[in-house]
């Protein structure tokens, strides 16, 4: 057909319209998404150039997010953290309000990640505050998923991480509530993801087992890989965290092949962890201690630093478990682990370094120092006195 403006605005729309099913069925890092990103920003800066630019400005900010999501889920945190500040900073000079919600969505997601988390959550705060549903719903077919759905979600981790274990709670059944209003599988797995990590978190095993599962039996049932192999992996964990150790390593080391295959790697230092846990659990150190090597080389790497604390705490048990155990190894670990979370005021993995730095104290003979730890750490809390942390945390003093 005749170039002309007409056929170059639908070609853009088309192309653009590409990239979300292609992020669902192959992956967002995968190279078919890649090349659909490159290849729609390529139509947009060849129709400016010919002096047309876009009537609709959302096309380009979807050619954005897909280089955002494709950096993000790729683990190059510096470039994810850059990509969200370019966003934020384009939709601060447009008009309309959909741009700055996702904009402050997307550099939420890349703070959490690199552990900046009580900034994360601002910025979660303030997408929630600009959503309106009417405008804003329609649009998940555009960024992947619906943005409010999407922020709850990771925002209940954020919650969790900073000593807020009940609201964390309250958000991921907000967030499947939405999503299940919605009726849009690619926001219904997505939520189902990491709202089941949040459960996981609070130590409600029996919830974020049920969640994984259904997220799994969606993903097979859509064709959706990465989502497919994140209920497998999501599952594992629960099973390592409920001594099911066998059952945790046959289906998290499928899972984390399955998910790498489409060119994703992020939220590894925290599966293999839990891998490495289960492998201890199975009396195979050298396949513990090669998991935990993994996620701390790739936490160097990607500066993926939201679970550091909780890796090398980890490793302190590991440390502690192994033939000959070795003490001085696991105060390393755990004083490690310590300062990581207190940098990041992360105060629910700050309770968890403590209590395993406590019980070595209290089994070296030193359950004074070992109070005087682990006391205002449980002291700060104001909620979720009932989770299994605080619950140990508090049979742990009075031991």
């Amino acid at each position: 057909m005749p170039a002309t403006p007409t056929l170059r605005r639908e070609q853009i729309k088309f192309q653009v319209a590409l990239i979300t099913p292609l992020m669902h069925v192959k992956g967002y890092a995968a190279p078919e998404t890649k090349a659909a990103v490159e290849q729609a920003r390529l139509l947009i800066e060849q129709a400016e150039a010919l002096g047309e630019p876009s009537e609709d400005p959302l096309l380009l900010f979807s050619v954005l997010y897909g280089f955002w999501i494709a950096s993000h889920v790729a683990s190059t945190a510096d470039m994810t953290r850059t990509l969200a500040a370019q966003f934020l900073t384009l939709a601060q000079k447009q008009s309309g309000t959909t741009p700055l919600m996702i904009g402050h969505r997307l550099m939420g997601h890349s703070l959490l990640i690199t552990g900046d988390v009580a900034e994360a959550r601002t910025h979660y705060n303030q997408a929630i505050a600009l959503y309106d549903p009417a405008e804003h719903r329609p649009l998940a077919t555009r960024f992947g998923q619906d943005s409010r759905a999407t922020v709850l979600s990771y925002r209940s981790i954020a919650l969790w991480l900073l000593g807020y274990p009940e609201a964390a709670a309250v958000d991921a059944d907000h967030a499947l509530k939405d999503a299940r209003e919605i009726g849009q599988a690619a926001t219904l797995l997505n939520t189902l993801a990491f709202i089941s990590l949040t459960q996981t978190l609070c130590g409600n095993y029996a919830v974020a087992a049920a969640h994984a599962q259904e997220l799994f039996a969606l993903a097979n049932e859509k064709g959706a890989p990465l989502w497919k192999a994140g209920g497998m992996m999501f599952q594992g964990c629960v099973l390592a965290m409920t001594g099911k150790a066998s059952n945790a390593v046959q289906m998290i080391t499928p899972g984390i092949t399955a998910y790498r295959s489409t060119g994703s790697t992020v939220w590894m230092p925290f599966i293999l962890s839990y891998l490495a846990r289960a492998y201890a659990e199975l009396g195979k150190f050298d396949d513990a201690w090669s998991c935990i090597g993994e996620a701390m080389t790739a936490v160097e790497r990607t500066k993926e630093r939201w679970c550091e604390a909780e890796v090398n705490r980890i490793a302190g048990e590991i440390a502690l478990k192994s033939p000959g155990p070795d003490v001085a190894k696991a105060q390393a670990y755990f004083e490690r682990a310590l300062a990581f979370a207190r940098a990041q005021q992360a105060k629910s993995w700050e309770l968890r370094a403590a209590m395993s730095t406590a019980r070595l104290w209290r089994d070296q003979g030193k359950r004074e120092e070992a109070c005087d730890l682990l006391a205002p750490v449980c002291g700060w809390f104001t909620e979720g006195f009932d989770t299994l942390d605080l619950k140990e945390a508090k049979a742990l003093l009075h031991a």
